[in-house]
């Protein structure tokens, strides 16, 4: 990528995120897919979460990890201690897979299985995790991977 084009996708970043804290995330879903897409997409593997206030209004994107091209250390503890912190309501965990696969793997399974029982232990709601590939995203909610 150009110098140029760096700075016009940070650009559309910083204004899809004004915007989305503004809008409920929840509500839709086409917006939040689109802002994964440019919020994770890239050569290395990024942990991101997005936490929620009572209306699911972002109160923070944060990069929680950055890994290598095929792992991203993720640790559920300090995930939940975040929106603690930040009072949050709801959480959406997001990360990329550089390979362009979004397939889950089973680290993945295992480390939102973690989150989902800290979640649900201290009242925060857990609504997804949605993986970026090359051109697609997927929800392990609509995997039936959430419960």
């Amino acid at each position: 990528m150009t110098p140029q084009e760096e700075t016009v996708i940070l650009d559309a970043r910083d204004i899809l995120g004004r915007y989305l804290s503004q809008n409920p995330v929840i509500g839709s879903w086409q917006a939040l897919l689109d802002y994964c897409a440019f919020a994770v997409r890239g050569p290395i593997e990024q942990f991101h979460v997005l936490y929620l206030d009572r209306k699911n209004r972002i109160i923070s994107d944060e990069l929680l990890s950055t890994g290598t091209v095929d792992h991203v250390p993720v640790y559920p503890r300090e995930v939940i201690k975040r929106a603690l912190m930040l009072n949050a309501s709801a959480l959406i965990l997001i990360h990329n897979h550089p390979s362009g696969d979004a397939t889950p793997s089973e680290a993945d399974l295992s480390m939102t299985k973690e989150i989902q029982k800290g979640c649900r232990y201290l009242g925060l709601t857990l609504h997804d995790h949605i993986i970026v590939g090359a051109g697609y995203e997927l929800s392990l909610r609509a995997l039936g991977k959430l419960f």
